[in-house]
């Protein structure tokens, strides 16, 4: 059974819960709990959309530096990789997917967020790559899924200083989406994803894959992905059931079964 790292699941809502007190450092056991959590989230028919949250007081600090600075080059080379598919597991759930952002979103713990589709912050986080403090760089995806999301001249900027970033600053960069109240986070993240409870499922996972596969590649490479996806989805009952409550009774009616 998990120790640091849950996957809570209800009315359709899943909730990756981070939870290794103080500051919820990312250990290789919580890395590894992390993934399996995401793996349990996307296999799980019940959950249809997911939150990733680390409690009331902090999301996560980052990597276990203590853990981390007794591993040479060869070592490090293998646990990087690891920490970047257990990171990346949570970006590949084919569902709707939001970090609830409380406190410090750290290093390690901004990569868990910026694998999420959607970030909520509260008034007084604060976020940041401060690897450079440390003499290394972000190695959990952060200077890629960083500049994607918020260009490269920004995300240098955080890169190369190591500074904190304001939730204002980060929300006008584009980094942070929502801004609510410190303790109204978690409600505010479970509010977005149950949108998705009752909708099509398999247009919602083949939405994701469009976008995040089409940003991988080329505008007309791109294209062919949306058009194969698009396609795919004339094989669901979800689309004849969306399209037949269309023609009946107008559009937002559907009871879709996600089949």
């Amino acid at each position: 059974m998990a120790e640091f790292v849950t996957l809570e699941v209800s009315e359709g809502i899943g909730t990756i819960r981070l939870a290794r007190p103080p500051m919820n450092a990312l250990n290789r056991q919580v890395q590894d709990e992390l993934r399996a959590a995401a793996h349990q989230a996307t296999v799980d028919s019940d959950v249809k959309a997911v939150i990733v949250y680390g409690g009331e007081k902090v999301f996560a600090a980052g990597a276990d530096i203590k853990e981390m600075a007794e591993m040479d080059f060869a070592r490090i080379s293998d646990v990087v990789a690891d920490m970047q598919t257990a990171i990346a597991a949570v970006s590949e759930i084919p569902k709707p997917t939001v970090a609830a952002i409380t406190g410090y979103a750290l290093g390690g713990g901004l990569e868990v967020a910026l694998s999420a589709d959607r970030r909520i912050a509260g008034d007084n986080v604060k976020v940041g790559v401060p690897e450079i403090l440390l003499g290394i760089i972000p190695g959990g995806g952060g200077t890629q899924r960083l500049a994607r999301l918020i260009g490269p001249a920004k995300a240098k900027d955080m890169v190369f200083t190591g500074r904190f970033v304001g939730v204002d600053e980060a929300h006008d960069m584009g980094l942070i989406d929502e801004v609510v109240a410190p303790d109204d986070v978690y409600d505010a993240a479970r509010a977005w994803a149950s949108q998705f409870t009752g909708a099509a499922g398999r247009a919602l996972a083949a939405a994701k894959a469009a976008i995040d596969e089409g940003l991988d590649a080329d505008l007309n490479t791109g294209l062919k992905i949306e058009q194969h996806l698009f396609a795919s989805l004339f094989a669901t009952k979800d689309r004849t059931i969306g399209m037949e409550s269309f023609i009946a009774n107008g559009p937002g009616k559907a009871q879709f079964t996600g089949e």
